[in-house]
């Protein structure tokens, strides 16, 4: 019987080479996340120091929108043409080469002049950033057995949390260091703070050393290779392939499921932080002017600037909150799909997302409770993310594999873009508050919860060969 019990763990007999797989892609997507997080960690710093003093807050968030826009369409092109990519010349070799794409143009970004330049390097870093997790996912994914590969899909998506961490204490030991700060004024390059963080970004390249010593190719991809040169009807890395009648329902499902949960962790997941922000924000303006009740909007911009590091510490704690909820909800959406299925994990989480945005933007104003609820929103609206690196490796054959999880996360990606633009016009020329936008994008879930209604069951099922 004790032993009939072990065989049933789903980590009893994995190898250690299984594992080192596991924490090589897990470290590049952590990287990864830290290069896309970053931008959010300091945008509220970057773009204003990038575009002219008049520049309304408006015009801003439509810029950092566009920036935000441009990213996810460079995440979409790069995790499509690499993940063909990687079906064509194997997974280490591809995932070497979406790493020091990243690290590169991350690292370029710190040398941005202008807003559209800062957009112009989004897009070149999302083309690695996309690329690597379509790679990463589907090098787990056929690495380990069935029994494991839902957790272990968890685990390495959650990874993802460890990425935001980074990029939150960059935004609050570095962007938001007053020493740094100080300092950079006196140099006259107020802008250097920022500037560090997105030079960090270079840090990932040395990944690239242990993946080319200590990683090899799947057997899976290895046969796959060999039947497709015996069979030309078996092509490798083939994106049309994708819309035969076998995959094209699947291939539309994946992409809209990836869609919604793009678009609402852009345009309602990270403005969590910026609900406790306003709401730290309002204390501080009660407990300064509260015998000041006509107070002109200059003197209180004016006190804003004067305790800004205070602030940034505090948008970071929000960020903090929701980041660790949404990692938890990540690592539970694995065993949450053993027990209910792929199918039955997505609604629940969508539903979820929908019911804590609301609940955010829309019902709580006390800061404390904001920071109490802010691991729960983050849960719900993060949890779902895991579901795309356990169920779309899942959907197709070892030839189409790196394809086929590509193209679904990141022509979600695409059509999520146009959600953002719209999420700036909405603030900027639309007269709408952020809270009240947030709250519009969270109606997405509600497709989120109905698409899993036709989706295929991949619960226990072998990866096709």
């Amino acid at each position: 019987m004790p032993n009939e019990l072990k065989e049933d763990k789903w980590y009893h007999g994995i190898s250690r080479y299984q594992w080192l797989v596991l924490t090589i892609a897990s470290l590049g997507w952590v990287f990864d996340v830290f290069e896309g997080q970053i931008f959010v960690a300091s945008m509220n710093e970057a773009m204003p120091s990038l575009v002219a003093p008049e520049t309304t807050k408006g015009q801003q968030a439509l810029y950092n929108n566009i920036a935000l826009g441009a990213f996810l369409i460079g995440g979409a092109l790069g995790g499509i043409g690499f993940g063909a990519l990687s079906d064509r010349i194997g997974r280490k070799k591809t995932m070497s080469l979406t790493i020091l794409f990243y690290s590169f143009f991350t690292c370029l970004s710190a040398f941005s002049q202008d807003w559209w330049q800062l957009a112009g390097f989004r897009f070149l870093v999302a083309l690695g950033v996309g690329g690597e997790w379509a790679v990463a996912s589907t090098l787990v994914a056929e690495s380990f057995p069935p029994k494991a590969r839902a957790r272990v899909g968890s685990i390495f998506h959650a990874s993802s949390v460890l990425g935001t961490y980074l990029a939150i204490l960059a935004g609050a030991f570095i962007i938001g260091n007053e020493s740094i700060q100080e300092y950079a004024r006196e140099a006259g390059h107020p802008s250097l703070p920022w500037r560090i963080g997105f030079a960090l970004g270079v840090v990932p390249s040395f990944l690239i050393i242990w993946i080319r010593r200590s990683m090899k190719e799947p057997e899976s991809w290895q046969h796959a290779q060999e039947a497709a040169k015996e069979d030309s009807s078996q092509k490798m890395g083939t994106i049309s392939d994708l819309l035969l009648p076998e995959f094209i329902k699947s291939t539309c499902i994946g992409v809209l499921l990836a869609a919604i949960g793009l678009a609402t962790f852009w345009g309602v997941h990270i403005y969590g932080k910026n609900v406790f922000l306003n709401a730290v924000k309002a204390d501080y303006a009660v407990e300064h002017f509260q015998d000041q009740p006509d107070v002109p909007a200059e003197e209180t911009k004016a006190y804003f600037e004067t305790i800004n590091p205070t602030l940034k510490k505090w948008e970071m704690l929000g960020m903090f909150l929701a980041t660790t909820g949404g990692g938890l909800g990540l690592l539970a959406f694995g065993p949450i799909c053993e027990w209910f299925g792929r199918r039955g994990a997505f609604f629940l989480f969508h539903v979820g997302g929908l019911i804590s945005s609301i609940i955010l933007f829309q019902v709580l104003s006390n800061t404390v409770v904001i920071g109490c609820f802010l691991p729960v929103f983050g849960f719900l609206t993060l949890g779902m993310h895991a579901g795309y690196a356990i169920y779309f490796p899942e959907l197709y054959p070892t030839r189409l594999r790196g394809t086929g999880t590509g193209f679904c996360f990141n022509a979600g990606r695409i059509l999520a873009a146009p959600i953002l633009f719209i999420g700036g016009w909405m603030q900027k020329d639309w007269g709408y508050t952020m809270a009240q936008t947030a709250t519009i994008l969270s109606m997405l879930y509600i497709i989120g919860a109905i698409l899993p209604y036709f989706a295929k069951e991949t619960k226990g099922s072998a990866l096709m060969e």
